[in-house]
C-alpha cells in the first residue's frame, strides 16, 4: 500500500531510515512500497496501523466480511485492502454506511477492470 505506508510513516514523523529501523523493515523494501514498485501484505499494514498513534483519526476503516476499505477524509481518497488509492470528490459523511459496501465494490471492480484492459493494451502494443 504505497500511499498508506507513506501516510503511516508520515503520521509517525519518522524518516524512512528511522521508520525502517523501528519496524524492522529493510529500507529498500520500504522505498519500494512507498514508490509503488511493490505492495506489503494486507495483514502487515493492518498490524502496522495499529501501532501508529492517532492513525485512526486520519483514516476511517470500513470492514465488510473479508473486505476492508480505508477512507482518508482529509485527502478524499479511498483505498482497498491491496493499497490501491482512488481520489474521490464526494465527502462520505452522511452516506448510509450499509450502502458504502456496494459503492466501494463497484468503484474498485471498475478500477480493476480498467487496469486489466490498460495492461492488456500495453502488452499487445509491445508485440
Amino acid at each position: 500500500m504505497n500511499y498508506l505506508i507513506c501516510e503511516l510513516r508520515d503520521k509517525t514523523g519518522l524518516s524512512q531510515k528511522a521508520f525502517s529501523e523501528k519496524y524492522g523493515i529493510p529500507i529498500s523494501t520500504l522505498r519500494k512500497w512507498e514508490q509503488g514498485e511493490a505492495k506489503p501484505a494486507k495483514y502487515f499494514v493492518d498490524l502496522l496501523a495499529l501501532t501508529v498513534p492517532g492513525i485512526e483519526d486520519s483514516l476511517k476503516t470500513y470492514r465488510y466480511g473479508d473486505k476492508i476499505y480505508y477512507y482518508g477524509p482529509a485527502k478524499k481518497q479511498v483505498s482497498d485492502h491491496l493499497g490501491n488509492w482512488i481520489k474521490i470528490n464526494e465527502d462520505l459523511e452522511g452516506v448510509i454506511e450499509q450502502n458504502l459496501e456496494f459503492y466501494f465494490d463497484d468503484l474498485f471492480n471498475g478500477f480493476y477492470e480498467l487496469t486489466e484492459r490498460f495492461e492488456k493494451d500495453c502488452r499487445l502494443d509491445k508485440k
